[in-house]
């Protein structure tokens, strides 16, 4: 999860926050606003209530100013590890604590998020539940501690080291931080060490450091509570004041001083990746805390130079080296210091020392011609559309309040925002090139395929990495079903009562608009007016589905040729264009479809969508741009090879579908299909198969059915139909029975698994009511049967779903999870288990759940443009009708316990799936065949790999 920064607007408008505290001149302009309260409680905490009554759902967001730079060092992830044990349980929630509530109240969720300076906890909620919220976060700030025993940690440390062997140790390049961060920061600064911390320290956590750790940084006075959305401001603060304000204040929390970083020598490292299939080059240099006045020119500096056709980077490295497809040039700032980042994944066996040299050519290039007006206008326009893609949901508002206030000092800080951003100029752009990069020290890593040590940069040192080893039994053992047994800490009132829900939100349908044009294209709309953006995507049936086995990747080439350049426009050009309306147009490719979708200012949609038609219409067959786009993508491929995910998938798709379908293939091809495919293949596609007849045109946001046709009409009027019979597909490989296939890769820290099996399509009946059925089972996150076992009660697991996912061509039941390698088999034995007792074990209680999950959590279904955008495709692509949405809630209210059985009794067949485990085959293959299902099938060996 990340933290929302709102960033950077053109000069031609103008943004305000009115805090409702002070009496400033009323502004004439029309321009967007975000109002917002302010109050303090006498304890301390800092309370910021926004009203936005669009939705009838409300955000709720609790934020402690503590993250890794508070921890001692020995006791690194400690911040990270206190995030999730703040879930599990508090005095008055009980066992299972907001996780359960959350189901119940048709909440998205409760999570979290661990920075080096602050970590989060926030949730969106129907609005009839913010007491409920109110009434829950104040037991987890106040009367939580009491809760966690020994077996409580023991269990969350396993969780957490799952999450570091998913996130990193089972990652390419996935110690790459940790080496930098660890060179770039001194000793003992609080940066040095890795957020998510190591597993030697997280297993050495005790309890008494948890509850030292609660005791100090846990309290109002270091926390800020934001609301936002559907709510009366005055009922809100009575509950804040009821439910808060008895928690005693902590002790005085001294403000963190800034400490800047100044590296002596630069640093060369490197570490020969076992997961790294392509060589990588990373530079960081010492950079500036978050606002301080230079990090305006430096986000300026760092999109010049790295993003588009036209940055020097991008020039040297991609265009005219070719020696990589892309370049990540970034700040990383955080409140006592920053860092500037520039990395280089360069194409298979590209020595580093060439890509060292380009990024050189790249920094001359800028130091002769520096940064235009213009082209600056065009940085500060993209990001006028990304401040207000941050603003529209209620929960981004609530967190941008929040990061004002905690590292500004002021929630309204935006104003000053605004001036610093649009103060910048071509001048300060070359002043902080030629302050923090030009001739200063850095750090820079060479991570590297096993056994290419040839291709590190020249002087480097081998980079001191801890790798975990693999030991059956190594993890201590715990009871998680131990009750906590303590004395409830006092209050003034009963918090063991849980407040009545408010008043039912209503479900509003947003209305939906439909127009089918004389091409043949079907458009649907929605028109809604909350911030000024308009979000589009055109959906062009065919994809994958059109493909020839033997040169799989065509539609996904097409597609990203697309927006390379138009007849009339070169790359550049195109790109350009683009980017000075603050818009952004992307084309991809699907299994099922092309896809061209786009996000622009309403005012911009007109040009934005000329922008399309010439792109669509007009396409400009680029020889060097295809050549360019060949070369990443079988980059692409073959890093995905050394990535346990990205087997698991391919490898889950080809045992599903089987050689004669081509749903078995990756879109993105194969090494040999993608060589063998040349522009003539991308141009025989787009005249064949590209049609209007074939095309669903869905769009949301502030602009009205009219205009919209209006700006499609050269399309409609130039765009030829066509026929185009849709192919008649094989059916997939439904298993007679379980079959468990290994894929091999060897030191795999964590097995990756994928059980399923062909499944309903999206158009089926049952499609639905089948979803509704694997809420209990892996649908419903915490509320669901195999995260309370694999997670919560074993710690085998970072998180295991399982879920029903169709189109109208094809759909399947998959269970994926990553375990730790050592209990590979035991979760497998494990999921079987559950599987097989699912139906014999579900109650009339899972089925409220399910139903008060499913019908509650329609009031926040359609918040947001890009959840427009999802109701819209589900019409036009698979027939439903408009009120869909309480065509389903009456249906879930009809349901019963029967009818949920007789639905996992056709669906859920664990005798009849695949079992797919990517892991290390000497430790773990030959335990399987306690499965029951046979011998296990060994799909590679480690000369394959």
């Amino acid at each position: 999860m990340k933290t929302i920064k709102l960033l950077i607007f053109s000069s031609c408008v103008f943004f305000t926050i009115l805090c409702c505290q002070q009496n400033e001149d009323k502004n004439d302009s029309t321009e967007f606003k975000v109002d917002y309260e302010k109050f303090t409680l006498d304890n301390g905490l800092q309370v910021i209530l926004h009203v936005d009554k669009s939705d009838p759902v409300v955000a709720v967001a609790l934020t402690a100013h503590v993250g890794s730079a508070r921890e001692k060092e020995g006791r690194t992830g400690f911040a990270h590890l206190f995030e999730h044990l703040l879930f599990l349980e508090s005095e008055n929630l009980g066992k299972g604590g907001l996780d359960q509530m959350s189901a119940r109240i048709g909440g998205s969720g409760a999570n979290g998020s661990t920075s080096r300076d602050r970590t989060n906890y926030f949730q969106t909620v129907p609005k009839d539940a913010l007491e409920k919220m109110i009434w829950a976060e104040a037991d987890k700030l106040g009367y939580f501690i009491n809760t966690v025993t020994e077996p409580v940690l023991a269990k969350e440390k396993q969780v957490v080291k799952n999450e570091k062997r998913q996130r990193v140790d089972n990652q390419p390049y996935g110690h790459n931080s940790s080496v930098i961060n660890g060179n770039l920061y001194p000793k003992g600064h609080p940066y040095s060490w890795e957020v998510i911390g190591s597993l030697e320290d997280l297993q050495n956590a005790t309890l008494k450091d948890v509850k030292e750790f609660y005791q100090r940084w846990y309290v109002p006075n270091n926390v800020t509570l934001t609301i936002a959305g559907d709510i009366d401001v005055e009922q809100t603060k009575t509950w804040v004041k009821k439910y808060f304000d008895e928690i005693p204040r902590g002790e005085e929390i001294p403000k963190i001083k800034a400490q800047p970083v100044n590296l002596k020598e630069t640093k060369r490292l490197y570490y020969e990746d076992n997961f790294a299939r392509a060589p990588r080059l990373t530079m960081a240099w010492p950079g500036v805390p978050q606002y301080h006045e230079d990090s305006y020119a430096l986000d300026v500096l760092t999109s010049y130079l790295s993003n588009g056709k036209k940055a020097p980077l991008n020039k040297v490295l991609i265009d005219d080296q070719e020696l990589t497809g892309n370049v990540a040039f970034y700040q990383n700032n955080s409140e006592i210091a920053g860092q500037i980042m520039l990395s280089v994944t360069a194409f298979n066996q590209t020595d580093l020392n060439t890509v060292a040299s380009a990024i050189n050519d790249g920094f001359k290039s800028f130091e002769a011609n520096g940064i235009s007006e213009a082209d600056l206008n065009r940085i500060k326009a993209r990001q006028e559309t990304r401040f207000y893609n941050g603003l529209s949901s209620v929960l981004g508002k609530g967190f941008q309040l929040a990061q004002y206030e905690i590292f500004a000092g002021d929630p309204g800080f935006i104003n000053q925002d605004v001036k610093n951003i649009l103060a910048v100029t071509p001048e300060d752009v070359m002043r902080v090139y030629n302050t923090y990069i030009k001739d200063e020290n850095y750090v820079v890593t060479s991570f590297v395929p096993m056994g290419e040590k040839n291709l590190v940069l020249d002087n480097s040192q081998l980079a001191n990495v801890v790798e975990e080893k693999i030991i059956e039994g190594a993890e201590e053992t715990f009871d998680a079903s131990i009750t906590a047994m303590y004395e409830k800490t006092p209050s003034s009132f009963d918090r063991s009562v849980e407040p009545d829900y408010g008043e039912s939100p209503e479900l509003n349908i947003p209305e939906v608009w439909k127009r089918e044009l004389d091409s043949g294209i079907k458009v649907y709309g929605i028109e809604n007016n909350e911030v000024p953006l308009v979000q589009f995507e055109m959906q062009i049936e065919g994809g994958l589905l059109f493909e020839d086995k033997n040169k799989v990747g065509v539609s996904n080439l097409l597609a990203n040729l697309m927006t390379k350049g138009t007849k009339n426009k070169t790359p550049e050009e195109l790109e350009n264009a683009i980017e000075s309306l603050g818009a952004q147009i992307n084309a991809y490719a699907s299994d099922n479809a092309i896809v061209i979708s786009g996000n622009t200012l309403s005012k911009h949609f007109n040009a934005t969508l000329n922008l399309v038609t010439e792109i669509l219409l007009e396409p400009r067959w680029d020889e060097k741009e295809f050549d360019l786009l060949k070369q990443n993508t079988i980059s692409s491929i073959q890093r995905s090879k050394a990535n346990p995910n990205s087997i698991a998938s391919n490898e889950f798709a080809k045992i599903l579908y089987g050689d004669k379908n081509i749903f078995a293939y990756s879109n993105n091809g194969t090494e040999d299909s993608v060589n063998a495919i040349t522009i003539t293949d991308l141009q025989n596609y787009y005249n064949t198969y590209l049609a209007p007849n074939l095309t669903n045109m869905h769009v949301v946001g502030a602009i009205g059915e009219d205009k919209v046709i209006e700006a499609l009409s050269t399309i409609n009027n130039q765009w030829e139909s066509k026929e185009i019979a849709i192919p008649e597909l094989p059916l997939p490989l439904y298993p007679e029975t379980s079959t468990v296939y290994f894929y091999d890769v060897p030191g795999a820290k964590q097995s990756v698994i994928r059980f399923g099996y062909p499944a309903l399509k999206a158009t089926h009946k049952d499609y639905y009511p089948a979803s509704v059925m694997n809420y209990r089972l892996g649908g419903g996150g915490f509320a669901s049967q195999l995260t309370q076992e694999l997670r919560e009660g074993k710690g085998y697991t970072y998180g295991i779903r399982s879920g029903f996912t169709g189109s109208e061509h094809k759909g399947e039941f998959v269970i994926s999870s990553g375990v730790r390698t050592n209990v590979t088999y035991e979760s497998a034995a494990l999921v079987k288990e559950i599987l097989e007792n699912y139906g014999k074990n579900y109650t009339q209680e899972d089925l409220e759940v399910t139903k008060g999950y499913t019908i509650k959590s329609n009031a926040r279904a359609f918040e947001t443009l890009g959840a427009k955008l999802d109701m819209l495709a589900n019409i036009s692509n698979y027939g439903y009708e408009d009120d869909y949405a309480k065509q389903r809630t009456a249906m879930v209210n009809e349901l019963t316990v029967d009818d949920v059985k007789e639905l996992i009794e056709k669906y859920i067949k664990p005798n009849q799936m695949v079992y797919l485990i990517v892991g290390d085959a000497e430790t773990q293959l030959s335990k399987l065949e306690g499965l029951g299902f046979g011998e296990v099938v060994l799909l590679n060996d480690e000369t394959n790999n």
